[in-house]
Parts: structure tokens; C-alpha cells; sequence
């Protein structure tokens, strides 16, 4: 017999049923289905959004080279650095951001890293170009816009809201050290020169 953890979006499911058998791929043919009850797996494990939502204890650092699940929004809504590294990995890195109003994240460009930001709350302009004198591509963004920069492109996000703007971006390969945390942009800045 094998209990299978099944993740569902029902705030707090308390029964729900996943199938441990089958003879072929239609559902008439699978076997039995086993209860699994009140699944709870710890704090950097997905715990259901609604815990998570009631949870302000959750942790913002670096669990680079770890498996980790979080509900991304949340995290991201909860972060008031202007960068907070979340995971660091060999390929990839997840930083969460939160630019002041009136700020931007300032302009810059990665040779050999592709960028994706997502706005979970907040509105902005986009701005990106070949040369940073010509930044001739423009868009305005706000909540769950996707951002894609192309390795060698240079961009600036501008915040044109009253609050903060609040971001998460993935970098491949990861740009900035395992568990970076700037808290002002003063600060990333500061980081970036002495680079």
C-alpha cells in the first residue's frame, strides 16, 4: 500500500482520494483509491495557501540547492527588501524585489543571463533596448504581467505607482551571490560597483 501526497487548492481539504493503481490509463480500470488525511509537510514545504496567507512567520532567505516549494505570491507581497535572494541554484535563481514608489530598479543589462519578472502587485513602465541610449521597446505593466529580457538587452522597471512595486525575477544562470539581501537600492547598488 502507498500514500501518495496530493496537493489540492481547497483550503483544508480533509479526505481526498489518489489512485495507487492501475491495469491501464483509463479511470474505469483503476483500482482502489486511498484516503490521504490532514497532509502537513513543514515549513519550507507547500503547507496550502490559506496557511500560508495566515503565516507571517515564513522565512524570506536563500534555500538555494534545496527542493523547496512556497506560494510565490505571498512570499513576494511579504518581501520589503529591494532584493532578497529566495533561491540560488547551479542554473537558475529566484530574487524577490520591492521598489518604492516613484523608483525604479535602475538600468542595466546581463551579457550572459536571461531575465523573467513577475509583478504580483503594483504598476510600472518597462523599458528595453539594444544600446542604453536607445531603449526603444515600452510597456506598461502592473499585477501578473511577465517580464522577458534577453541576455544582452538593457531594461529598466520603473515604478509609476503610489506603493511599492512588488516583483519576483529569475535570472538563468543566477546574477547575484547565494543569499543576497540588499535592503535599499542604495545598497544593491553599492554591492554591484564593488563587484
Amino acid at each position: 500500500m502507498y500514500y501518495i501526497p496530493y496537493y489540492c487548492s481547497q483550503p483544508y481539504p480533509s479526505i481526498v482520494y489518489f489512485p495507487t493503481q492501475a491495469t491501464d490509463r483509463s479511470l474505469s480500470s483503476w483500482g482502489y483509491f486511498q484516503p490521504v488525511s490532514n497532509y502537513y509537510r513543514g515549513e519550507n514545504q507547500y503547507q496550502g495557501e490559506s496557511h500560508q496567507q495566515s503565516n507571517p512567520n515564513i522565512k524570506l532567505r536563500d534555500y538555494g540547492n534545496e527542493p523547496y516549494v512556497v506560494n510565490i505570491e505571498h512570499a513576494t507581497k511579504r518581501n520589503r527588501n529591494f532584493r532578497t535572494a529566495l533561491w540560488t541554484g547551479k542554473h537558475l535563481q529566484v530574487t524577490l524585489m520591492s521598489i518604492n514608489a516613484g523608483d525604479d530598479i535602475g538600468l542595466e543589462m546581463h551579457p550572459d543571463v536571461d531575465q523573467f519578472l513577475r509583478i504580483e502587485d503594483g504598476e510600472g513602465i518597462v523599458r528595453m533596448g539594444r544600446t542604453k541610449e536607445n531603449l526603444t521597446f515600452e510597456r506598461r505593466v502592473s499585477d501578473d504581467f511577465a517580464i522577458m529580457v534577453p541576455a544582452g538587452m538593457w531594461h529598466n522597471l520603473v515604478n509609476t505607482g503610489r506603493r511599492p512595486l512588488k516583483l519576483y525575477s529569475i535570472y538563468a544562470p543566477p546574477e547575484h551571490p547565494f543569499g543576497t539581501v540588499h535592503r535599499t537600492k542604495a545598497e544593491a547598488m553599492a554591492a554591484e560597483d564593488h563587484q
